[in-house]
């Protein structure tokens, strides 16, 4: 009841009728009735009115449900160490980690937990071999290699906080277990199936959508929590306060073409709204129904079955980006990675250097081996580099 409000309306063929007192009004709800000549005696009409919320109210209320979720989990399983659960939920709580976090923590918690306990192994004797067979464990299920990786990591900050409360030996924390994670290069669109997209894009909502996260290289959750102040039309930039993974507020910028679907949009969309994508409540147009539309279109285009997902726009973009000369560090800040490292995999993806490289070493073999003297190390420096032990050759 404290986020919604309902409004009565009473239809009346009388205009002599005023407030009924058996009519039964909850509490703590707003009043409001308008009288019309009806020849209806007394019919009442309830209607919802969704107040809107602020972006602080959301995340607070779902990190509140998460969290009050996993109590009843864990209180629920009874298995042994569930107090332990619940204190780190709530401790992750205090920690001001978003409702995901939360939940991704809750639940490899009570995961371990599980397992512990089915395998008649108590919590205070946990070691690195429970740990060993809890990861085999999951391997044999034929979860994926970067599931069990996510897992394992989400599971030391448990373990951690276990070590904390004197609950397990702290001897588990050392040499933790590694598990080799595929590094997977990023997905882009190819350019032609960009092409294709942007030419079916009729509705203004979703050629907005798809144009920002295409040309600002924005999360799809970034994008969907912007708010129309946050926006800078002159300057053409959108100021993100608080990032989706890193936490960290940034700048990201968007293109001419993506300004003009911008422009379209808020000039269609209801103007007293705050958030730039807005569900039929005034909160944020949901992920999965901004995915729905996205893959919409992707369907109109005749690239479902290539598999793109509204994360290989942002893909795209940072592909783009790095082939139009933009320095690596400049996307890395757009993109809002914390480490560049996790940028250079586009450079993998796009480094034209080794393509031409290539393609005139085999220019050169496919006509015999020849290279012009431009292309044949200088014989004077080979010279200098075998006297200075530096060149060795390899038999």
């Amino acid at each position: 009841m404290a986020n919604m409000t309902f409004t009565y309306q009473i239809e009346d063929f009388q205009q002599k009728y005023s407030y009924s007192p058996f009519l039964s009004i909850p509490s703590g709800v707003s009043e409001h009735f308008s009288y019309q000549p009806l020849f209806n005696p007394l019919k009442i009409k309830k209607t919802k009115v969704i107040k809107e919320q602020s972006r602080e109210e959301r995340m607070h209320l779902e990190k509140c449900r998460v969290v009050e979720r996993f109590r009843q989990r864990f209180t629920h399983s009874q298995l042994p160490g569930s107090e332990y659960g619940i204190s780190y939920i709530e401790h992750k709580n205090r920690q001001g980690l978003k409702a995901n976090t939360i939940r991704t923590s809750g639940s490899v918690a009570l995961s371990f937990l599980d397992f512990i306990h089915s395998n008649g192994r108590s919590l205070e004797a946990v070691s690195k071999a429970d740990l060993e067979a809890w990861v085999e464990n999951d391997q044999d299920k034929g979860v994926s290699i970067v599931s069990v990786f996510t897992k394992l990591r989400g599971l030391y900050p448990f373990l951690s906080f276990l070590v904390d409360k004197h609950v397990i030996d702290p001897g588990i924390l050392a040499h933790r277990i590694k598990i080799k994670r595929p590094d997977p290069l990023p997905r882009s669109i190819e350019r032609e199936d960009i092409d294709k997209l942007l030419s079916v894009l009729e509705d203004t909502r979703d050629r907005a959508i798809i144009l920002l996260l295409l040309r600002t290289g924005m999360r799809i959750g970034e994008l969907l929590e912007v708010q129309v102040s946050e926006i800078i039309l002159n300057e053409q930039k959108i100021i993100i306060y608080v990032g989706e993974k890193n936490y960290q507020g940034r700048v990201v910028y968007f293109s001419e073409d993506a300004k003009e679907a911008l422009l379209a949009w808020l000039n269609h969309r209801n103007s007293e709204r705050k958030y730039l994508f807005y569900g039929p409540a005034g909160n944020p147009l949901t992920y999965v129904a901004a995915w729905s539309r996205i893959a919409n279109c992707f369907k109109k285009a005749g690239l479902s079955h290539k598999g793109y997902s509204p994360h290989c726009l942002r893909h795209t973009f940072a592909t783009e980006a790095l082939n139009a000369g933009m320095r690596l560090e400049i996307v890395q800040e757009l993109l809002g990675h914390m480490s560049i490292e996790i940028t250079r995999r586009y450079a993998r993806l796009t480094d034209t250097t080794r393509e031409e490289e290539y393609f005139r070493a085999m220019k050169i073999i496919q006509q015999g081996g020849n290279a012009d003297e431009h292309n044949r190390l200088n014989s004077q420096l080979q010279a200098v580099f075998e006297k200075k032990k530096l060149l060795t050759t390899h038999y």
